[in-house]
């Protein structure tokens, strides 16, 4: 097996299961401390820990950015394959955050080593977070940090089948809260079913951005309620019920207009009848757009025919990443999403990553770094 195999098997069968990152920032320090690249763990709580390091200097900052931890394992009697286990079949490796993103990530620090004992000119950070599977907790607080206040391009390593995408939507999690008043079930007339007044919100949620313009890039709007939880005995009228949803912002109908369309919707809705509807707003990403010929998308590309031998295909997805929490930075920046792995198995049982993908990935971030700065 080779060192660049064997890394990426460390990393996936190190469990970071939305928690223990620290585990994994561990091992990415000691990659690079064994390469002479100094790095900086910056904890975020017990067992939580980002990463950050740079090469090279220049007022000039391409950053490369990923993810440590992953999605719940699942029933691990359900994979073929220990998600855990890192086993490699038919030139795949299995595991939980093979694709996504452990593949992505782990090929970022070996370019990173590769740049630095070429020689490299530019100026190169590594940024490697917690949480982005649940709250992007370690993108806001580089964020907040300044850590994408001065760079000039962000590379994330998502899982792209290859693909360079130069935008996403962006998502938003939301509850409804219905407050009503109990009652036994045989009179109902004396209480206020929180149900029926949720249901109100839910079905008047299915049109409520029938009118939001279809982005000229993104697509539409995507909307959908996602949770209930309401009741807890069958013979009592609920006097709580709460729905959650989730929505795709564009830069057509962004983020700050669709929270006014929903407390409009609510206002009108308390308006009409008993009971009382809250809004609480869980989680908010910013879409993230980039000029399809702009410097980074031209340079990746080009890294990506040296190194294939054909250009990538170029798209967007309505999946978010940690670029919608960078992308708040009043510096302005351009960002792509490129990795091995593809979307449509992570997050699954027998999730998996070609190892042939992931090898070419290194040489693909290692050149897009060099033609960015040539």
């Amino acid at each position: 097996m080779s060192d660049d195999i064997d890394f990426l098997t460390q990393l996936v069968q190190t469990d970071s299961a939305n928690d223990h990152e620290a585990a994994v920032s561990k091992l990415i320090q000691a990659k690079l401390d064994a390469a002479g690249i100094e790095s900086q763990i910056i904890p975020y709580a017990d067992g939580r820990t980002n990463l950050v390091a740079e090469i090279g200097s220049g007022d000039r900052i391409l950053a490369f950015e990923g993810h440590q931890d992953t999605v719940s394992l699942g029933n691990s009697k359900e994979w073929t394959y220990p998600p855990l286990g890192a086993e490699i079949h038919d030139g795949e490796m299995y595991g939980r955050g093979s694709a996504d993103m452990k593949s992505g990530l782990a090929a970022m620090v070996l370019a990173m080593i590769r740049l630095k004992a070429s020689g490299f000119a530019g100026h190169l950070r590594l940024m490697a977070t917690v949480g982005e599977e649940y709250g992007a907790m370690g993108a806001y607080q580089l964020a907040d940090q300044g850590y994408a206040d001065d760079i000039s391009a962000l590379i994330v390593g998502e899982p792209t089948s290859l693909k360079i995408l130069f935008g996403h939507a962006g998502s938003l999690n939301y509850k409804i809260i219905a407050h009503g008043k109990s009652a036994h079930s045989s009179e109902p007339q004396r209480g206020i079913n929180a149900v029926e007044k949720l249901v109100d919100y839910i079905v008047a949620e299915r049109h409520a951005f029938d009118d939001a313009p279809i982005d000229p890039v993104i697509g539409s709007l995507a909307h959908s309620v996602t949770v209930l939880q309401a009741g807890d005995q069958v013979n009592t009228i609920p006097d709580l019920a709460v729905a959650a949803g989730n929505i795709r912002p564009t830069p057509a109908f962004p983020n700050e207009q669709v929270i006014s369309r929903i407390k409009t919707l609510i206002t009108k809705l308390n308006a009409a009848g008993n009971g009382t509807l809250e809004f609480n707003l869980t989680h908010s990403f910013l879409p993230v757009i980039s000029k399809k010929d702009g410097h980074l998308v031209t340079a990746a590309n080009k890294a990506v025919t040296s190194v294939l031998g054909r250009p990538a295909k170029l798209a967007i997805i309505h999946a978010a990443t940690d670029a919608s929490v960078y992308t708040r930075s009043k510096n302005k920046f351009e960002t792509i999403i490129y990795g091995p792995g593809s979307m449509s198995i992570a997050h699954q049982i027998d999730e998996h990553v070609n190892v042939q993908d992931y090898l070419q990935a290194i040489e693909t971030y290692t050149a897009m770094a060099q033609h960015y700065f040539a």
